[in-house]
């Protein structure tokens, strides 16, 4: 994999930091979201017991949607209200064309085995787990059924794993929102509905990483459970769901733009809680080499992002030393080390993805502010 050298790195952060803040700024007064039903015309979906995806993904939507709408500061946009076909590529484009603040797409799962159950929402990411592959793989296989697919995606297969994997974050603020709000919809779910959660994941799913906004998929339940297909199936359990989401929403939006929509919300640079790790008893760890000049690009590599507060000893990273983190919009992000040097940055990453942190990436910081600048070092692993 090719890298940009120094003077290049530097132009496409500022580049990524105007694309950060043009994507941010709407005109409109109201908040924007794209709500998007999973599949529909001639793709049902998945299909158990008489329950088809499609079908609940499209009622559940307009549910969600008709909960927002009774709020003034919603502007609501679908991208389907009825059961037609909607090309997968074509899906973002809606949102992005719209400026939009926020887009979720609802769907329902399914497996061989008709005994797994509960709710998961995904965020765009990067993962090897072969179950997270299999549902990638699934959401995104409505590809193959639009013309000239090929073309279309620049040779993006759903069916090939590396092509799954090739996809990266390209906006990390974008991410960390997203992880807030799906963070968010699952508590709502558990809480309020007592539906077992199967927590956040991150997934490398087209339909996501083409926004420019945050998003997320979130998937309802399981239709090849008896049980839990039927309770999606009912107006019941499509209205209890639908406010779950829409409260989630509500929340997030106040969270993020206050109770009224008058501007984008300012950015707030990332306050560093510590430049390395607490020695403990258990860990013996050394201090960090002085911080390189202020003036200068300075690289870390992310390890992970969280609404979590983990405390920073290496037992807690692998063994990995000189741990820092930021907080911003209530994420915890956890970084790896800190260099000047490309080259000390992208053998730091191999480390850190040789530890188990399969979605390692470098960020470069300049004056306090991160900006995710260029694509993860695949692993051999």
């Amino acid at each position: 994999m090719k890298y940009i050298n120094k003077n290049i790195l530097l132009i496409l952060v500022l580049v990524l930091s105007l694309c950060s803040s043009s994507f941010s700024q709407n005109n409109h007064q109201k908040f924007t979201i794209i709500l998007d039903a999973g599949h529909g015309g001639k793709d049902p979906g998945n299909s158990y017991h008489g329950y088809t995806e499609k079908d609940i993904a499209l009622a559940t939507t307009l549910k969600v949607g008709k909960y927002l709408e009774a709020d003034k500061d919603f502007k609501v946009i679908y991208t389907r209200t009825t059961d037609v076909f909607i090309e997968l590529v074509n899906r973002p484009k809606i949102a992005n064309k719209a400026n939009a603040n926020l887009f979720v797409s609802i769907h329902c799962n399914s497996v061989k085995n008709f005994e797994p159950n509960g709710t998961e929402t995904f965020v765009m990411g990067l993962t090897r787990r072969n179950m997270n592959l299999e549902v990638a793989k699934n959401e995104n296989s409505v590809i193959l059924l639009e013309d000239n697919y090929k073309e279309t995606y620049q040779g993006f297969d759903p069916n090939k794993p590396e092509s799954l994997i090739g996809r990266v974050i390209i906006q990390e603020e974008n991410l960390n929102s997203s992880i807030k709000l799906a963070t968010s919809v699952q508590d709502h779910f558990t809480s309020n509905l007592d539906r077992k959660s199967r927590g956040v994941k991150q997934q490398p799913l087209w339909v996501l990483d083409a926004a420019y906004m945050p998003g997320v998929l979130i998937e309802l339940g399981f239709l090849s459970n008896k049980e839990e297909g039927e309770f999606l199936d009912s107006e019941e359990g499509q209205s209890k769901m639908a406010r779950q989401i829409a409260n989630a929403i509500i929340n997030y939006k106040k969270d993020y733009f206050g109770e009224a929509i008058t501007e984008s919300p300012k950015y707030e640079a990332p306050k560093y809680e510590s430049q390395v790790v607490t020695p403990t008893k258990k860990d013996t760890i050394e201090k960090s080499k002085p911080a390189v000049d202020s003036n200068e690009v300075i690289y870390k590599i992310q390890l992970s992002a969280s609404s979590k507060r983990i405390e920073l000893v290496a037992s807690n990273f692998k063994g990995l030393k000189n741990i820092s983190s930021t907080f911003n919009n209530n994420i915890y992000k956890y970084m790896y080390g800190e260099t000047s040097n490309l080259d000390e940055a992208k053998r730091m990453q191999m480390e850190a993805k040789s530890k188990g942190f399969a979605d390692a990436f470098v960020v470069v910081s300049k004056d306090g502010k991160s900006y995710s600048a260029m694509e993860p070092v695949k692993s051999n692993n």
